[in-house]
Protein backbone atom coordinates (compact mmCIF):
# COMPACT_ATOMS: atom_id res chain seq x y z
CA UNK A 1 0.00 0.00 0.00
CA UNK A 2 1.00 3.89 -0.51
CA UNK A 3 3.08 4.87 2.41
CA UNK A 4 1.28 8.16 2.15
CA UNK A 5 -2.19 10.00 2.70
CA UNK A 6 -4.19 10.16 -0.62
CA UNK A 7 -6.33 13.28 -0.12
CA UNK A 8 -10.12 12.70 -1.11
CA UNK A 9 -11.16 13.30 -4.29
CA UNK A 10 -13.18 16.45 -3.39
CA UNK A 11 -10.42 18.33 -2.09
CA UNK A 12 -8.65 18.25 -5.47
CA UNK A 13 -9.83 20.46 -8.75
CA UNK A 14 -10.41 18.36 -11.73
CA UNK A 15 -7.85 18.78 -14.27
CA UNK A 16 -8.99 21.50 -16.35
CA UNK A 17 -9.41 23.73 -12.99
CA UNK A 18 -5.75 23.29 -12.32
CA UNK A 19 -4.92 23.74 -15.72
CA UNK A 20 -7.00 26.82 -15.58
CA UNK A 21 -5.15 28.10 -12.27
CA UNK A 22 -1.96 27.67 -13.04
CA UNK A 23 -1.08 25.19 -11.02
CA UNK A 24 2.37 24.10 -10.78
CA UNK A 25 4.06 20.53 -10.04
CA UNK A 26 4.78 19.86 -6.27
CA UNK A 27 5.99 17.04 -4.81
CA UNK A 28 6.39 13.27 -6.92
CA UNK A 29 6.37 10.22 -5.20
CA UNK A 30 7.67 7.59 -6.86
CA UNK A 31 5.94 4.67 -5.63
CA UNK A 32 7.01 1.07 -7.56
CA UNK A 33 5.24 -1.89 -5.76
CA UNK A 34 6.58 -5.49 -5.99
CA UNK A 35 5.37 -8.31 -7.87
CA UNK A 36 3.02 -9.43 -5.06
CA UNK A 37 0.75 -7.26 -2.93
CA UNK A 38 0.77 -9.11 0.20
CA UNK A 39 -1.64 -6.59 1.57
CA UNK A 40 -4.22 -8.33 -0.66
CA UNK A 41 -5.12 -11.60 1.27
CA UNK A 42 -4.98 -13.86 -1.47
CA UNK A 43 -1.24 -12.69 -2.24
CA UNK A 44 -0.20 -12.95 1.46
CA UNK A 45 1.78 -16.46 1.53
CA UNK A 46 5.04 -17.63 2.09
CA UNK A 47 5.34 -18.59 -1.95
CA UNK A 48 4.65 -14.80 -2.48
CA UNK A 49 6.58 -13.07 0.10
CA UNK A 50 9.75 -15.19 -0.69
CA UNK A 51 8.82 -13.93 -4.49
CA UNK A 52 8.98 -10.48 -3.44
CA UNK A 53 12.23 -10.86 -1.42
CA UNK A 54 13.97 -12.59 -4.22
CA UNK A 55 13.03 -9.90 -6.66
CA UNK A 56 14.81 -6.39 -6.91
CA UNK A 57 12.21 -3.89 -7.38
CA UNK A 58 12.40 -1.25 -9.64
CA UNK A 59 14.70 1.71 -8.66
CA UNK A 60 12.56 5.21 -8.09
CA UNK A 61 14.83 7.26 -10.09
CA UNK A 62 14.74 4.97 -13.05
CA UNK A 63 10.58 5.42 -12.83
CA UNK A 64 11.38 9.45 -12.02
CA UNK A 65 13.56 9.71 -15.43
CA UNK A 66 10.86 8.14 -17.37
CA UNK A 67 8.15 11.25 -16.15
CA UNK A 68 7.82 14.06 -18.86
CA UNK A 69 7.53 16.47 -15.77
CA UNK A 70 9.19 17.37 -12.75
CA UNK A 71 8.77 19.46 -9.49
CA UNK A 72 7.87 23.28 -10.57
CA UNK A 73 6.39 22.86 -13.86
CA UNK A 74 3.14 24.02 -14.77
CA UNK A 75 0.36 21.06 -14.01
CA UNK A 76 -0.59 19.65 -17.80
CA UNK A 77 -2.75 16.54 -17.43
CA UNK A 78 -1.70 15.69 -20.78
CA UNK A 79 1.94 14.82 -19.81
CA UNK A 80 0.63 12.91 -16.93
CA UNK A 81 -1.51 10.40 -19.67
CA UNK A 82 1.68 10.12 -21.61
CA UNK A 83 4.03 9.48 -19.30
CA UNK A 84 1.66 6.25 -18.19
CA UNK A 85 1.84 5.80 -21.51
CA UNK A 86 5.32 5.34 -21.25
CA UNK A 87 5.58 3.49 -18.13
CA UNK A 88 3.62 0.89 -19.38
CA UNK A 89 5.82 0.43 -22.36
CA UNK A 90 8.44 -1.44 -20.25
CA UNK A 91 8.59 -5.14 -19.92
CA UNK A 92 9.61 -5.08 -16.33
CA UNK A 93 6.52 -3.43 -15.32
CA UNK A 94 2.95 -4.77 -15.63
CA UNK A 95 0.94 -1.70 -15.21
CA UNK A 96 1.20 2.46 -13.96
CA UNK A 97 -0.92 5.46 -12.68
CA UNK A 98 0.29 8.99 -12.63
CA UNK A 99 -2.47 10.78 -10.40
CA UNK A 100 -2.58 14.33 -8.47
CA UNK A 101 -3.30 13.31 -4.69
CA UNK A 102 -3.16 16.26 -2.88
CA UNK A 103 -3.21 20.19 -3.55
CA UNK A 104 -2.07 22.97 -1.54
CA UNK A 105 -1.22 26.67 -1.87
CA UNK A 106 -1.66 26.37 -5.71
CA UNK A 107 0.90 22.92 -5.72
CA UNK A 108 -0.66 19.56 -7.20
CA UNK A 109 1.44 16.42 -5.35
CA UNK A 110 1.66 13.60 -7.73
CA UNK A 111 1.34 9.60 -6.87
CA UNK A 112 3.39 7.46 -9.36
CA UNK A 113 2.68 4.20 -8.87
CA UNK A 114 3.92 1.24 -10.79
CA UNK A 115 3.81 -2.53 -10.41
CA UNK A 116 6.77 -4.57 -11.27
CA UNK A 117 6.75 -8.38 -13.12
CA UNK A 118 9.34 -11.29 -12.29
CA UNK A 119 11.95 -10.41 -14.64
CA UNK A 120 14.54 -13.47 -14.04
CA UNK A 121 14.19 -16.17 -16.61
CA UNK A 122 16.37 -19.21 -16.33
CA UNK A 123 14.64 -21.87 -17.73
CA UNK A 124 13.46 -23.75 -21.01
CA UNK A 125 11.02 -22.84 -24.16
CA UNK A 126 8.96 -24.60 -26.53
CA UNK A 127 7.03 -23.82 -29.26
CA UNK A 128 5.51 -24.91 -32.67
CA UNK A 129 3.93 -23.63 -35.79
CA UNK A 130 3.83 -24.94 -39.06
CA UNK A 131 4.22 -27.93 -38.11
CA UNK A 132 7.81 -27.18 -36.89
CA UNK A 133 9.00 -27.34 -33.04
CA UNK A 134 11.50 -24.34 -31.66
CA UNK A 135 12.92 -25.07 -28.68
CA UNK A 136 15.61 -23.42 -26.32
CA UNK A 137 16.78 -23.17 -22.79
CA UNK A 138 17.70 -19.10 -21.52
CA UNK A 139 19.30 -16.88 -18.52
CA UNK A 140 17.49 -13.93 -18.96
CA UNK A 141 17.27 -10.82 -16.97
CA UNK A 142 15.18 -8.07 -18.09
CA UNK A 143 15.65 -5.93 -15.12
CA UNK A 144 19.34 -5.66 -14.02
CA UNK A 145 19.08 -4.68 -9.93
CA UNK A 146 15.99 -2.73 -10.83
CA UNK A 147 17.91 -0.34 -13.06
CA UNK A 148 15.92 -0.87 -16.08
CA UNK A 149 19.05 -2.92 -17.95
CA UNK A 150 18.33 -6.01 -20.13
CA UNK A 151 20.96 -9.06 -20.45
CA UNK A 152 20.48 -12.63 -21.53
CA UNK A 153 22.12 -15.37 -22.83
CA UNK A 154 20.23 -17.81 -24.96
CA UNK A 155 20.58 -21.25 -27.32
CA UNK A 156 17.50 -21.66 -28.95
CA UNK A 157 17.31 -24.27 -31.95
CA UNK A 158 14.98 -22.67 -34.62
CA UNK A 159 13.22 -23.43 -38.10
CA UNK A 160 15.98 -21.82 -39.73
CA UNK A 161 18.94 -22.40 -37.20
CA UNK A 162 20.28 -22.88 -34.17
CA UNK A 163 21.18 -19.99 -32.49
CA UNK A 164 23.66 -19.16 -29.27
CA UNK A 165 22.44 -14.97 -28.58
CA UNK A 166 24.15 -12.85 -26.08
CA UNK A 167 22.27 -9.11 -25.43
CA UNK A 168 22.69 -6.55 -23.48
CA UNK A 169 20.16 -3.73 -23.59
CA UNK A 170 20.23 -0.56 -21.40
CA UNK A 171 16.89 1.69 -22.92
CA UNK A 172 18.42 4.92 -20.91
CA UNK A 173 22.15 4.84 -20.85
CA UNK A 174 23.26 6.99 -18.25
CA UNK A 175 20.22 8.33 -17.40
CA UNK A 176 19.02 9.41 -20.79
CA UNK A 177 16.60 8.67 -23.18
CA UNK A 178 19.38 6.92 -25.36
CA UNK A 179 18.37 3.55 -26.43
CA UNK A 180 21.64 1.37 -26.32
CA UNK A 181 21.09 -2.41 -27.57
CA UNK A 182 24.30 -4.74 -27.95
CA UNK A 183 23.90 -8.24 -29.71
CA UNK A 184 26.33 -10.87 -30.82
CA UNK A 185 24.98 -14.32 -32.48
CA UNK A 186 27.05 -17.64 -33.01
CA UNK A 187 24.74 -19.43 -35.41
CA UNK A 188 24.97 -23.02 -37.36
CA UNK A 189 24.73 -21.60 -40.05
CA UNK A 190 26.61 -17.99 -40.05
CA UNK A 191 26.48 -15.36 -37.33
CA UNK A 192 24.67 -11.75 -36.73
CA UNK A 193 26.49 -8.70 -35.28
CA UNK A 194 24.37 -5.71 -33.94
CA UNK A 195 24.72 -2.17 -32.88
CA UNK A 196 22.20 -0.28 -31.96
CA UNK A 197 22.50 3.46 -30.06
CA UNK A 198 19.23 5.65 -30.42
CA UNK A 199 17.96 8.50 -28.97
CA UNK A 200 14.23 8.89 -30.00
CA UNK A 201 11.37 11.11 -30.50
CA UNK A 202 9.92 9.35 -27.38
CA UNK A 203 7.40 11.53 -26.65
CA UNK A 204 5.06 13.65 -28.62
CA UNK A 205 6.87 17.31 -27.50
CA UNK A 206 10.36 15.63 -28.33
CA UNK A 207 11.98 18.38 -30.19
CA UNK A 208 15.09 16.42 -31.24
CA UNK A 209 15.94 12.34 -32.22
CA UNK A 210 19.61 10.70 -33.44
CA UNK A 211 20.93 7.61 -33.57
CA UNK A 212 23.85 4.98 -35.04
CA UNK A 213 23.40 1.84 -35.95
CA UNK A 214 25.19 -1.24 -37.56
CA UNK A 215 24.72 -4.71 -38.73
CA UNK A 216 26.70 -7.64 -39.78
CA UNK A 217 24.92 -10.95 -40.70
CA UNK A 218 26.56 -13.95 -42.08
CA UNK A 219 23.63 -16.93 -42.70
CA UNK A 220 21.82 -19.54 -45.18
CA UNK A 221 18.39 -18.51 -46.23
CA UNK A 222 16.26 -21.16 -48.05
CA UNK A 223 13.20 -21.31 -50.90
CA UNK A 224 10.00 -22.66 -49.89
CA UNK A 225 7.14 -24.40 -51.48
CA UNK A 226 3.92 -26.39 -50.04
CA UNK A 227 5.91 -26.08 -46.93
CA UNK A 228 9.18 -27.51 -47.98
CA UNK A 229 12.74 -26.09 -48.48
CA UNK A 230 13.44 -26.56 -52.52
CA UNK A 231 16.80 -24.87 -52.33
CA UNK A 232 19.50 -22.51 -50.19
CA UNK A 233 21.59 -19.95 -50.52
CA UNK A 234 23.86 -17.79 -48.48
CA UNK A 235 23.19 -14.31 -47.71
CA UNK A 236 25.99 -12.01 -46.37
CA UNK A 237 24.11 -8.71 -45.48
CA UNK A 238 26.24 -5.35 -44.05
CA UNK A 239 24.14 -2.30 -42.82
CA UNK A 240 24.82 1.08 -41.22
CA UNK A 241 22.20 4.04 -40.84
CA UNK A 242 22.99 7.44 -39.16
CA UNK A 243 20.03 9.73 -38.59
CA UNK A 244 18.86 13.15 -36.94
CA UNK A 245 15.64 14.58 -36.74
CA UNK A 246 14.03 18.02 -35.16
CA UNK A 247 11.00 18.80 -34.80
CA UNK A 248 8.62 22.03 -33.15
CA UNK A 249 6.83 20.10 -30.54
CA UNK A 250 3.48 19.61 -30.31
CA UNK A 251 1.17 21.84 -31.73
CA UNK A 252 -2.61 22.17 -31.66
CA UNK A 253 -2.76 18.50 -31.05
CA UNK A 254 0.03 17.62 -33.79
CA UNK A 255 3.37 16.37 -33.96
CA UNK A 256 5.50 17.46 -37.23
CA UNK A 257 9.45 15.71 -37.55
CA UNK A 258 11.96 15.78 -40.02
CA UNK A 259 14.31 13.21 -40.24
CA UNK A 260 17.60 12.93 -42.17
CA UNK A 261 20.33 10.38 -43.23
CA UNK A 262 22.61 8.04 -44.49
CA UNK A 263 22.41 4.38 -44.83
CA UNK A 264 24.55 2.02 -46.45
CA UNK A 265 22.96 -1.67 -47.32
CA UNK A 266 24.96 -4.16 -49.31
CA UNK A 267 23.71 -7.49 -49.45
CA UNK A 268 25.94 -10.29 -51.44
CA UNK A 269 24.56 -14.07 -52.40
CA UNK A 270 26.67 -16.95 -52.86
CA UNK A 271 25.46 -20.91 -53.14
CA UNK A 272 24.88 -22.39 -49.95
CA UNK A 273 28.22 -24.47 -48.95
CA UNK A 274 28.09 -28.10 -48.91
CA UNK A 275 25.13 -28.10 -51.36
CA UNK A 276 25.08 -27.44 -55.34
CA UNK A 277 24.66 -24.15 -57.07
CA UNK A 278 21.18 -23.20 -56.95
CA UNK A 279 19.47 -22.37 -60.51
CA UNK A 280 18.63 -19.07 -59.49
CA UNK A 281 19.70 -17.00 -56.51
CA UNK A 282 19.44 -13.13 -55.59
CA UNK A 283 21.14 -10.50 -57.02
CA UNK A 284 23.45 -8.50 -55.25
CA UNK A 285 23.18 -5.23 -54.14
CA UNK A 286 25.20 -2.31 -52.51
CA UNK A 287 23.47 0.67 -51.63
CA UNK A 288 24.73 3.60 -50.05
CA UNK A 289 22.52 6.96 -50.18
CA UNK A 290 21.18 9.93 -48.19
CA UNK A 291 17.64 10.27 -47.13
CA UNK A 292 15.13 12.77 -45.70
CA UNK A 293 11.48 12.17 -43.94
CA UNK A 294 8.73 13.20 -42.57
CA UNK A 295 6.23 12.06 -40.33
CA UNK A 296 3.40 13.92 -39.05
CA UNK A 297 0.96 12.05 -35.19
CA UNK A 298 -2.08 13.31 -33.89
CA UNK A 299 -2.40 13.24 -30.02
CA UNK A 300 -5.38 10.72 -29.90
CA UNK A 301 -5.46 7.61 -27.85
CA UNK A 302 -7.25 5.56 -26.17
CA UNK A 303 -7.29 3.44 -22.79
CA UNK A 304 -8.95 -0.15 -22.80
CA UNK A 305 -8.74 -3.53 -20.92
CA UNK A 306 -9.44 -7.06 -22.65
CA UNK A 307 -8.96 -6.18 -25.61
CA UNK A 308 -5.39 -7.62 -27.19
CA UNK A 309 -4.06 -8.12 -23.63
CA UNK A 310 -5.95 -10.33 -20.63
CA UNK A 311 -7.00 -7.90 -17.52
CA UNK A 312 -4.56 -5.37 -18.42
CA UNK A 313 -4.15 -2.00 -19.36
CA UNK A 314 -3.41 -1.04 -23.19
CA UNK A 315 -2.80 2.01 -24.94
CA UNK A 316 -4.78 2.18 -28.07
CA UNK A 317 -3.55 4.52 -30.56
CA UNK A 318 -6.85 6.10 -32.57
CA UNK A 319 -5.22 9.28 -34.39
CA UNK A 320 -3.99 9.83 -37.50
CA UNK A 321 -0.20 9.16 -38.61
CA UNK A 322 1.23 9.54 -41.52
CA UNK A 323 4.90 9.28 -42.86
CA UNK A 324 7.10 9.23 -45.97
CA UNK A 325 11.02 8.89 -47.00
CA UNK A 326 13.05 9.57 -50.06
CA UNK A 327 16.57 8.37 -50.06
CA UNK A 328 18.80 8.27 -53.71
CA UNK A 329 21.35 5.74 -54.65
CA UNK A 330 24.43 6.69 -57.25
CA UNK A 331 27.29 4.91 -58.24
CA UNK A 332 29.04 8.59 -57.99
CA UNK A 333 28.26 7.54 -53.72
CA UNK A 334 29.53 4.33 -54.01
CA UNK A 335 26.05 2.39 -54.94
CA UNK A 336 26.24 -0.30 -57.66
CA UNK A 337 23.24 1.21 -59.04
CA UNK A 338 21.06 4.36 -59.49
CA UNK A 339 17.97 4.10 -57.45
CA UNK A 340 15.22 6.76 -55.75
CA UNK A 341 14.21 4.55 -52.45
CA UNK A 342 10.70 5.34 -51.21
CA UNK A 343 8.55 3.97 -48.16
CA UNK A 344 5.47 5.35 -46.65
CA UNK A 345 2.88 4.91 -44.01
CA UNK A 346 -0.58 5.70 -43.12
CA UNK A 347 -2.95 5.22 -40.49
CA UNK A 348 -6.06 5.77 -39.02
CA UNK A 349 -7.79 4.49 -35.36
CA UNK A 350 -11.73 5.33 -35.17
CA UNK A 351 -13.91 4.48 -32.03
CA UNK A 352 -15.67 6.59 -30.00
CA UNK A 353 -15.62 3.84 -27.11
CA UNK A 354 -14.42 0.25 -25.90
CA UNK A 355 -17.39 -0.88 -27.83
CA UNK A 356 -16.20 -0.86 -31.65
CA UNK A 357 -13.53 -0.09 -32.71
CA UNK A 358 -11.41 0.01 -36.11
CA UNK A 359 -7.49 0.35 -37.01
CA UNK A 360 -6.82 0.68 -40.58
CA UNK A 361 -3.06 1.18 -41.61
CA UNK A 362 -0.94 0.79 -45.12
CA UNK A 363 2.46 0.73 -46.38
CA UNK A 364 4.11 1.28 -49.29
CA UNK A 365 7.98 0.84 -50.27
CA UNK A 366 10.28 -0.09 -52.91
CA UNK A 367 13.14 1.36 -55.57
CA UNK A 368 12.37 3.40 -58.80
CA UNK A 369 15.37 1.94 -61.29
CA UNK A 370 16.17 3.12 -64.61
CA UNK A 371 12.24 3.97 -64.80
CA UNK A 372 11.18 1.25 -63.57
CA UNK A 373 9.65 0.02 -60.28
CA UNK A 374 11.63 -2.86 -58.23
CA UNK A 375 11.21 -4.76 -54.87
CA UNK A 376 7.55 -2.74 -54.33
CA UNK A 377 5.35 -3.75 -52.12
CA UNK A 378 1.86 -1.91 -51.25
CA UNK A 379 0.01 -3.27 -48.28
CA UNK A 380 -2.96 -2.85 -46.28
CA UNK A 381 -4.15 -3.65 -42.58
CA UNK A 382 -7.41 -3.53 -41.01
CA UNK A 383 -7.97 -4.66 -37.40
CA UNK A 384 -11.29 -4.79 -35.97
CA UNK A 385 -13.05 -4.78 -32.40
CA UNK A 386 -16.75 -5.26 -31.44
CA UNK A 387 -17.27 -5.77 -27.70
CA UNK A 388 -20.34 -8.08 -27.00
CA UNK A 389 -19.83 -8.29 -23.38
CA UNK A 390 -17.79 -7.82 -20.14
CA UNK A 391 -16.48 -10.99 -21.04
CA UNK A 392 -16.63 -11.81 -25.21
CA UNK A 393 -14.88 -9.81 -27.52
CA UNK A 394 -15.55 -10.27 -31.43
CA UNK A 395 -12.50 -9.67 -33.50
CA UNK A 396 -11.62 -9.32 -37.25
CA UNK A 397 -8.36 -8.68 -39.40
CA UNK A 398 -7.77 -8.03 -42.88
CA UNK A 399 -4.34 -8.05 -44.20
CA UNK A 400 -3.51 -7.54 -47.76
CA UNK A 401 -0.20 -7.35 -49.77
CA UNK A 402 0.77 -6.77 -53.47
CA UNK A 403 4.11 -7.00 -54.77
CA UNK A 404 5.85 -5.91 -58.13
CA UNK A 405 9.21 -6.98 -59.60
CA UNK A 406 10.10 -8.39 -56.06
CA UNK A 407 14.19 -9.34 -55.55
CA UNK A 408 14.12 -12.95 -54.98
CA UNK A 409 14.96 -12.78 -51.47
CA UNK A 410 11.82 -10.98 -50.23
CA UNK A 411 9.57 -13.22 -51.23
CA UNK A 412 5.77 -13.20 -50.13
CA UNK A 413 5.02 -16.34 -47.97
CA UNK A 414 1.39 -17.51 -46.44
CA UNK A 415 1.77 -19.96 -43.88
CA UNK A 416 1.30 -21.71 -40.85
CA UNK A 417 3.88 -19.23 -39.34
CA UNK A 418 2.12 -15.95 -40.25
CA UNK A 419 -1.54 -16.37 -39.44
CA UNK A 420 -2.49 -19.23 -41.88
CA UNK A 421 -3.38 -21.53 -38.70
CA UNK A 422 -4.04 -25.06 -40.63
CA UNK A 423 -1.07 -25.12 -42.77
CA UNK A 424 2.97 -25.84 -42.89
CA UNK A 425 4.98 -22.87 -42.38
CA UNK A 426 5.94 -20.81 -45.64
CA UNK A 427 3.07 -23.12 -47.86
CA UNK A 428 2.00 -21.07 -50.65
CA UNK A 429 4.19 -17.81 -52.17
CA UNK A 430 2.84 -15.37 -54.94
CA UNK A 431 3.81 -11.84 -56.44
CA UNK A 432 1.24 -11.09 -53.48
CA UNK A 433 -1.59 -12.04 -50.83
CA UNK A 434 -4.74 -11.55 -48.36
CA UNK A 435 -5.67 -13.16 -45.16
CA UNK A 436 -8.45 -12.65 -43.04
CA UNK A 437 -9.20 -13.67 -39.35
CA UNK A 438 -12.31 -13.79 -37.39
CA UNK A 439 -12.13 -14.38 -33.69
CA UNK A 440 -14.58 -14.98 -31.21
CA UNK A 441 -12.39 -14.11 -28.13
CA UNK A 442 -14.05 -15.16 -24.68
CA UNK A 443 -12.19 -13.81 -21.76
CA UNK A 444 -12.60 -15.71 -18.25
CA UNK A 445 -12.25 -14.21 -14.94
CA UNK A 446 -9.99 -17.44 -13.97
CA UNK A 447 -6.79 -16.05 -11.96
CA UNK A 448 -5.26 -19.72 -11.46
CA UNK A 449 -2.20 -18.82 -8.55
CA UNK A 450 -2.82 -15.27 -9.13
CA UNK A 451 -0.31 -16.10 -12.15
CA UNK A 452 -2.07 -15.89 -14.98
CA UNK A 453 -5.26 -14.74 -17.02
CA UNK A 454 -7.43 -17.62 -18.87
CA UNK A 455 -8.70 -17.23 -21.94
CA UNK A 456 -10.02 -18.60 -25.28
CA UNK A 457 -11.00 -17.98 -28.94
CA UNK A 458 -12.87 -19.81 -31.66
CA UNK A 459 -11.46 -18.74 -35.00
CA UNK A 460 -11.74 -18.62 -38.86
CA UNK A 461 -8.62 -18.07 -41.42
CA UNK A 462 -8.83 -17.76 -44.85
CA UNK A 463 -6.23 -16.71 -47.58
CA UNK A 464 -4.25 -17.27 -51.00
CA UNK A 465 -1.54 -15.85 -52.73
CA UNK A 466 -1.87 -14.44 -56.43
CA UNK A 467 0.87 -14.31 -59.26
CA UNK A 468 3.80 -16.72 -60.55
CA UNK A 469 7.34 -17.03 -58.83
CA UNK A 470 10.41 -18.75 -59.69
CA UNK A 471 10.20 -21.45 -56.84
CA UNK A 472 6.48 -21.91 -55.52
CA UNK A 473 4.08 -23.74 -57.52
CA UNK A 474 0.72 -22.26 -58.44
CA UNK A 475 -1.35 -20.95 -55.97
CA UNK A 476 -3.66 -23.03 -54.81
CA UNK A 477 -6.59 -20.48 -54.70
CA UNK A 478 -8.52 -19.97 -50.93
CA UNK A 479 -6.56 -21.50 -48.16
CA UNK A 480 -9.21 -22.37 -44.92
CA UNK A 481 -8.79 -23.16 -41.73
CA UNK A 482 -10.88 -23.36 -38.31
CA UNK A 483 -9.91 -23.75 -34.78
CA UNK A 484 -9.74 -23.74 -31.08
CA UNK A 485 -7.25 -22.09 -28.81
CA UNK A 486 -6.33 -21.46 -25.32
CA UNK A 487 -4.73 -18.13 -24.10
CA UNK A 488 -2.79 -17.59 -21.22
CA UNK A 489 -1.84 -14.37 -20.19
CA UNK A 490 1.36 -14.09 -17.37
CA UNK A 491 0.72 -11.24 -15.62
CA UNK A 492 3.45 -11.62 -13.32
CA UNK A 493 6.31 -11.94 -15.67
CA UNK A 494 8.34 -9.74 -18.33
CA UNK A 495 8.95 -12.95 -20.63
CA UNK A 496 5.81 -12.91 -22.67
CA UNK A 497 2.58 -11.45 -22.54
CA UNK A 498 0.15 -13.99 -23.86
CA UNK A 499 0.78 -17.74 -24.39
CA UNK A 500 -1.04 -19.53 -27.56
CA UNK A 501 -2.14 -23.14 -28.25
CA UNK A 502 -4.34 -23.82 -31.21
CA UNK A 503 -5.72 -26.41 -32.52
CA UNK A 504 -5.98 -26.04 -36.48
CA UNK A 505 -7.98 -27.78 -38.96
CA UNK A 506 -6.92 -27.32 -42.66
CA UNK A 507 -10.01 -27.66 -45.12
CA UNK A 508 -8.15 -27.27 -48.40
CA UNK A 509 -4.70 -27.72 -49.61
CA UNK A 510 -2.60 -30.74 -50.48
CA UNK A 511 -4.35 -34.19 -49.17
CA UNK A 512 -0.55 -34.49 -47.94
CA UNK A 513 -0.58 -32.20 -45.10
CA UNK A 514 -1.72 -33.07 -41.78
CA UNK A 515 -5.74 -32.88 -40.67
CA UNK A 516 -4.34 -31.21 -37.38
CA UNK A 517 -1.94 -28.25 -36.70
CA UNK A 518 -0.67 -27.86 -33.21
CA UNK A 519 0.37 -24.18 -32.65
CA UNK A 520 2.20 -23.82 -29.52
CA UNK A 521 3.68 -20.18 -29.16
CA UNK A 522 3.96 -16.71 -27.04
CA UNK A 523 2.63 -13.89 -28.46
CA UNK A 524 2.38 -10.14 -27.88
CA UNK A 525 -1.70 -10.02 -28.78
CA UNK A 526 -4.04 -12.30 -28.41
Amino acid sequence: MLSYCLASAAQIPDAAQLEQSGAVIGQIIIDPQNIFDTDTPEENNGLYRLANRLHIKTQPHVIEQQLLFKSGDRFSQRLLIESERILRRNRFLFDASVTPVAYHDGKVDIAVVTRDVWTLNPGVSFGRRGGKNTYGFEIEEQNILGTGSELSLSRKTGIDRDTTLLRFRDPHLLGTWADLDVRYANNSDGYQRSFWLDRPFYALDTRWAAGVSALDDDRIESFYDLGQTVAQFRERQKFSQAYWGGSRGLDDGWARRWTTGLTYDERQFSAAPGGAAPTLLPEDRKLLYPWIGFELIQDDFARYRNHDQIGRTEDFYLGTRLSARLGWADSALGSDRSALLFSATAGRGFGQSESSTLIVSSSLNGRLENGTLRNTVLGADVRYYNRQSEQRLFFATLTTAAGHNLDLDNPILLGGDNGLRGYPLRYQGGQSSALLTMEERYFTNWYPLRLFRIGGAMFFDIGRTWGSTPVNTPSQGWLKDIGIGLRIGNSRSGLGNIIHVDLAFPLDGDPSISKVQLLLETKQRF
